[in-house]
Formats: structure tokens, sequence, C-alpha cells
């Protein structure tokens, strides 16, 4: 054989051995990289595929740990205080001390302490005729019912101070016919629909029995 048949059978050789071991390296590297990469892809939530209808624990754990801040809730405004109502001032020329005040054209009436100072004040319904005049009268009797002078309906807590024409003049609650239903509504009160009398609204009614005895200073303004 030949030198030059040697050398290139060994050539040849080397050729072969480079390229297997080339392979072998190749096929070392490449199943180092599958042994090495496929296990951090199946632990690495990260790589995890969005589009899959079974996320992994850890990003179910991400998913039920997100806080959904609760808004506050804007306290109300507190609603502004009621007004007070004012007391409608009793009549000048009515007088001092004790007394009961009927003011026709106001067609209201109060109850005035001995220092002066208003105990009550309410809207009555007084005579639409000019049967009562402006003056000092005093209560003369009280009758706990009474009945109307011309028959048709009763009434309570009457407080008399004077004679009209022909029949008592004084306090009472309002009437009511002799079927049961009051002659006027509250909303009424504070206009002239008596005979003569005054009327009032159940508890003014009672409270001007209770707080007026025989004797007590009634004055009457126009």
């Amino acid at each position: 054989m030949s030198k030059h048949k040697a050398s290139r059978r060994m050539v040849r050789r080397r050729g072969r051995v480079g390229v297997l071991g080339l392979a072998l390296g190749v096929t070392i590297l490449v199943g180092g990289t599958a042994v090495g990469v496929v296990p951090q892809l199946k632990s690495d939530p990260a790589s995890a595929d969005v589009g899959s209808a079974a996320p992994s624990a850890i990003a179910k754990a991400r998913i039920d740990t997100i806080v959904i801040p609760t808004p506050t809730p804007t306290p109300k405004p507190r609603a502004a205080a009621a007004s007070v109502t004012t007391v409608a001032k009793v009549p000048a020329a009515s007088g001092s001390g004790r007394r009961i005040v009927f003011d026709q054209g106001d067609q209201r009436v109060w109850l005035v302490g001995e220092d002066g100072a208003v105990e009550r004040t309410y809207r009555v319904s007084g005579s639409r005729f000019n049967n009562l005049q402006p003056g000092t009268y005093a209560v003369q009797s009280k009758t706990r019912h009474a009945g109307a002078f011309d028959g048709s309906g009763t009434m309570e807590y009457f407080v008399r101070f004077t004679t009209g024409f022909s029949a008592p003049i004084g306090f009472h609650s309002v009437p009511r016919y002799n079927n049961g239903e009051l002659e006027q509504t509250k909303a009424e009160l504070g206009t002239p629909l008596s005979a003569g009398c005054v009327r009032q609204w159940m508890p003014d009614a009672i409270a001007l029995w209770d707080w007026a005895p025989i004797g007590t200073k009634v004055v009457v303004t126009a």
C-alpha cells in the first residue's frame, strides 16, 4: 500500500469520526437542552397556555387573591334644623295679667299667664254675626256637654263668658250635627262661621277648659 493511499484512508476515517462526534455532540446538546428546558417549562406558571380551560393552581391563586376596593359611601348632608314658628303677638289693647284673649279680626285665642307669657295660642272660628262686642268679660259657667240653641247639634267643653241676643256665648269644641258629623273642618278655623260662640278644635277646647276656672278674665278685641 502506498503512503498516498494510506494517507487518504486516514483522512476519511478522521472525517467519519469527526462527523460522528459532532452528531453525538449535537444529540447530547439537544438532549441536554430538552432535559433542562422541558422541566423548566412545566414548572413555570408564566409559560402556561393563556387560552387553556384549566389554569394552574398558582394561576388560580393569583386570580382569587385579587382585591377589588369597595367604594366608600358618601355621607348624606345633615338636614337643616326646622325653623321655629313665630308665636303670634298678643293684641296690645288686651290688658294685663292672667287672661284669655280673643281677637275677632285675627280669629285667634291666646291663653296668657300672670307674667304676660303666652302659654297657648291657636286659631278659632268666631261669630259670623255682629253679636259680640269688644270688651272685658269673665268666665261665668262651664258645661261639659251642651246643646245648640236651635237643637241642631251638640258641643263639648263649653266655657260661657257672656250672653248674646238670646243665647249664651262662650268657648267650646267644634259642634257636631245630630248625625255625628262635624259642622266644620280644622282647616276652616280662622274663619268666622258660628252663630255667636267661639269654636275650637278639640285639644284646644280641652286646654282652655282646664286652664280657665270660673272668674278668669276674658278680653275680646276687634
